[in-house]
């Protein structure tokens, strides 16, 4: 036997596996002790409100249009009241431009007249309409979460 050999044991196959043993029941213990702790922490994704204002009813005389390209929405303002229309597309979500004779989707040719309602194009359903209240400080609120039927107005008082 060499100097080398003597004082070294060889690792036999059954303190191999043992060994193996010990380490996968350590991996596992750690995984579920990290996967408790994350249960700790709640999975939640903020978002933006879908209420916003847009200024005081006395901003908007007749035959106003403000365009609110963050928010997507067109407001308009006419003798009958306020109201508020979505810019987005019904074919595939674009946003859609104002024109002479209504709206119009630049990426694939949809036609809505000035109410929204499709008059050409691939678009399947009408633009939206959104909702308009008061809040107690006298300020409009449009929420883009409730739609309402198109010619719903919110009427000065």
């Amino acid at each position: 036997m060499s100097s080398e050999a003597i004082g070294k044991k060889d690792l036999s196959r059954r303190d191999l596996l043992g060994l193996t043993a010990i380490g996968t029941a350590t991996i596992a213990g750690l995984a579920t002790l990290g996967g408790s702790l994350r249960l700790v922490k709640p999975n939640v994704h903020f978002e933006e409100s879908t209420q916003f204002k847009i200024g005081k009813p006395e901003n908007f005389p007749e035959g106003t249009v403000r365009v609110f390209d963050d928010k997507n929405c067109f407001i308009f303002s006419d003798s009958d009241g306020l109201y508020a229309v979505s810019s987005i597309c019904t074919h595939l979500g674009c946003i859609v431009s104002l024109t002479e004779w209504g709206f119009q989707c630049p990426c694939h040719g949809s036609k809505y007249n000035p109410e929204g309602h499709v008059i050409g194009g691939p678009a399947p359903r009408s633009l939206e309409w959104f909702e308009i209240n008061q809040d107690v400080d006298g300020s409009l609120v449009v929420d883009s979460a409730k739609t309402v039927a198109a010619g719903t107005k919110y009427i000065f008082t």
